[in-house]
């Protein structure tokens, strides 16, 4: 009776410990921190904000930044560091690789929970032949080194775009660029299978979208697009892309080998003429995205899987170079606002729905304008007045000689912007919130020949 009291008892102690394991080792919900801004808080800030305001529980940075990497020092949260391209040639010779892991992770290490390292970015995609080709050698070499300094837990990988494959539709044909197959993916899977690593991947439907495919590509209702392999009618481009990945390589033998999404997602802000781009669209397709990294349902070709999964972007960056939207792909704003509500959030901006935060943004009830709150300072007004008017709010009508421009003073000025933002970008809570300064009332602001939409 003791045996089997005792079975029992260590029974029960080893299903708890393996879900446990699974629920924080595979629900990660992550976000890749970018730093190419220069009104960006500091990191210590940033690692509070994420520990006590956000479900983010993983962090990717694309250096090796120490400031970074003591900040989260002691949060729990685990962070993935970038090898820089530049740097893959060397990494592939064993002493250099030692001392790269020695400056680099084993003094942050374990405190600041350094889980992976991915070797470059992209690296397929630049044509250069020297990064190619000492690509595997270097992760295999930086793997070793990190044994050697006696460190076991963390992984090495690589991420890469979807143009690593040369067939992606319909998924179940998916297959790598011919000639990358076999001398670069085939040894490189090999390795993340001896060391129990990932393959990283970064899809990102955004760059595949068209006005006929919108809905596809944004997780919105839509007939589908049917695969004749194997019968399976996809209803999201997301899936679709994780599945011709797997099946890439699955036709290497390689299926069992897991994958972990290193980036994706939905910039909110675009150049004119360009449809994709909204807060709606962003909201949409990222809050999906959180809710359906949160249930675990996999794909077609991967039910069940669990995809630990990157958001792009923490911050949107201002010194990005390219167009606008290479500059707004944050969730968050500088002040930490949400600029959309991605349900990444612990304060009750999470919701509930498809879309991840809320059901599809729709107007409030009744006709509401937003305006800022009492007693605001006048350097919280400039800022809502530039920030509204950088988004795409026109503020000609606050220009001299406007509908608007009188009385000329800031807090009519903010309250003509602020309302025009919140009137086109969904008119949901949040869009009036301009980091706790903006308020919904139900009277008209309008005045004169200045009209309130």
């Amino acid at each position: 009776m003791v045996a089997k009291t005792n079975f029992s008892h260590h029974l029960l102690l080893l299903l708890v410990s393996t879900l446990l394991h699974l629920f924080t080792t595979t629900i990660a919900i992550g976000v890749n921190y970018g730093t190419q801004g220069n009104n960006l808080p500091p990191p210590s800030q940033v690692a509070n904000f994420i520990k006590t305001q956000t479900i983010i529980d993983s962090i990717k940075i694309f250096d090796t930044n120490h400031d970074i990497l003591n900040a989260f020092a002691n949060t729990g949260i685990t962070v993935t560091v970038t090898v820089g391209n530049g740097d893959i040639p060397s990494l592939a010779n064993l002493n250099s690789a030692r001392g790269w892991v020695a400056a680099n992770i084993a003094p942050f290490h374990p405190q600041t929970r350094i889980n992976r390292i991915v070797v470059g970015n992209e690296i397929m995609a630049t044509a250069n032949k020297p990064w190619i080709s000492n690509l595997v050698p270097a992760m295999r070499t930086i793997h070793k080194a990190l044994l050697l300094a006696g460190i076991r837990n963390v992984q090495v990988t690589t991420p890469h775009s979807l143009g690593i494959l040369s067939i992606s539709e319909p998924p179940s044909a998916g297959q790598f660029r011919r000639g990358f197959d076999r001398a670069i993916f085939a040894p490189m899977l090999q390795f993340l299978r001896e060391t129990k690593s990932p393959f990283m991947v970064n899809p990102y439907p955004y760059f595949g979208y068209s006005p006929k495919m919108a809905n596809y590509a944004l997780f919105k209702r839509n007939r589908g697009v049917h695969d004749r392999y194997t019968g399976i009618t996809y209803t999201n481009m997301y899936d679709a892309m994780l599945d011709a990945t797997y099946s890439a390589m699955r036709k290497l033998g390689y299926g069992d080998v897991g994958i972990v999404v290193g980036e994706t997602g939905w910039p909110s802000v675009c150049d004119p003429g360009q449809p994709a781009c909204s807060m709606e669209n962003a909201a949409w397709f990222n809050g999906n995205l959180v809710r359906r990294s949160r249930q675990g349902k996999g794909t077609p070709l991967m039910p069940n899987r669990r995809f630990e999964t990157y958001l792009f972007s923490l911050f949107n960056e201002n010194l990005k170079p390219g167009p606008t939207a290479e500059r707004n792909w944050g969730l968050f704003r500088p002040d930490f606002s949400p600029i959309y509500d991605a349900g990444i959030l612990r304060n009750g901006q999470r919701g509930s729905g498809r879309g991840g935060g809320r059901q599809r943004p729709r107007p409030t009830p009744g006709k509401q304008w937003c305006v800022p709150k009492p007693g605001v300072s006048d350097q919280a007004l400039q800022a809502n007045i530039d920030y509204a008017c950088s988004q795409g709010v026109d503020c000609k009508p606050i220009q001299p000689g406007g509908a608007c421009f009188d009385p000329n003073n800031l807090r009519s000025h903010a309250s003509y912007v602020m309302n025009f933002f919140y009137q086109t970008h969904g008119r949901q809570a949040f869009n009036c919130d301009f980091s706790n300064t903006g308020v919904l009332t139900a009277v008209n602001p309008g005045h004169g020949t200045c009209r309130f939409i």
